[in-house]
C-alpha cells in the first residue's frame, strides 16, 4: 500500500480493533527505505498468536536519521492507513524514536521500543498517559561498522518517560544483540541470538493491550 507521503505499508492479519504499526531502524546515509528483517521475523510469528490483530509494517521513503522528520511523517500516515480503533506502535532502533515522536496520535495507546534510539534531545511529550515499554539486548552496542544502541541510552530515555507520566516496563534480554533477525544475501531471514525471547516479550505487550486469540 502506497501512503500519501510516498512511503509504503504492508498490512497483514485480522480486522480486529487493534493495529500494531511497526517501524524499522535507520542509518546516517540517506538511502531508500527497506523492509526490516527484525520486524518481518517478529510479525511472521506474532500474527499466528494474534489472528485478530492487524499488523502494519512501514517502509520509509528514506531510512536515515538525517531525515527523521520525514520518517515521523511516514509513521503518522501509516497509523492513519492502518485504521485501528486502538494502536500499538512497535519501533526497532531508530524506529523506536520515530514511534515516540508519533505517539501523540489519538489512537495510540502503547509504544514498544525494541533497542530504541532515544537521543536526549528527543521530546517524549507524546508518551504522557500512555504505556511505554522497552526491550533491549544486554550485548547491544555500536561498534566500528556495526550499528547498535547502548542499553544505557534506552534506559535513560525510559526513565525520562516515566518522569513525564508514562508507565511500562524495561526488560534487558541477557545475551541478545542489536536486532532479532538478519537477511543475508540469498539466505532469507536468519534469527539472531535470543530471537524467541523477543517474540515472547512483544507478545506480552500485545496481550496487555487487551487482545486475546
Amino acid at each position: 500500500m502506497k501512503l500519501s507521503t510516498g512511503a509504503e505499508l504492508r498490512v497483514t492479519g485480522g480486522d480486529g480493533p487493534l493495529s500494531v504499526v511497526c517501524m524499522n531502524g535507520g542509518q546516517r546515509a540517506e538511502v531508500e527505505g527497506t523492509w526490516s528483517a527484525t520486524i518481518e521475523w517478529l510479525v511472521e510469528r506474532l500474527r499466528r498468536q494474534f489472528p485478530k490483530v492487524r499488523f502494519a509494517e512501514l517502509r520509509y521513503r528514506i531510512k536515515s536519521w538525517r531525515c527523521f522528520d520525514w520518517c515521523v511523517e511516514d509513521a503518522r500516515a501509516a497509523i492513519e492507513a492502518a485504521g485501528g480503533e486502538r494502536t500499538l506502535l512497535l519501533g526497532f532502533s531508530m524506529g523506536g524514536g520515530v514511534a515516540i515522536a508519533a505517539a501523540a496520535e489519538p489512537s495510540v495507546e502503547t509504544v514498544v521500543g525494541l533497542a530504541p534510539w532515544i537521543p536526549p534531545r528527543l521530546s517524549l511529550e507524546g508518551l504522557r498517559g500512555r504505556r511505554f515499554s522497552v526491550i533491549h539486548g544486554s550485548l547491544d552496542r555500536a561498534l566500528p561498522g556495526i550499528p547498535g544502541v547502548s542499553p544505557r541510552l534506552s534506559r535513560a530515555g525510559f526513565e525520562r518517560a516515566l518522569a513525564l507520566g508514562a508507565e511500562g516496563d524495561y526488560t534487558l534480554i541477557p545475551g541478545a544483540v542489536h536486532g532479532v533477525a538478519l537477511r543475508p544475501l540469498g539466505l532469507g531471514l536468519v534469527p539472531l541470538p535470543r530471537a524467541r525471547r523477543w517474540v515472547e516479550l512483544v507478545a506480552v505487550e500485545i496481550d496487555a493491550a487487551g487482545v486475546h486469540g
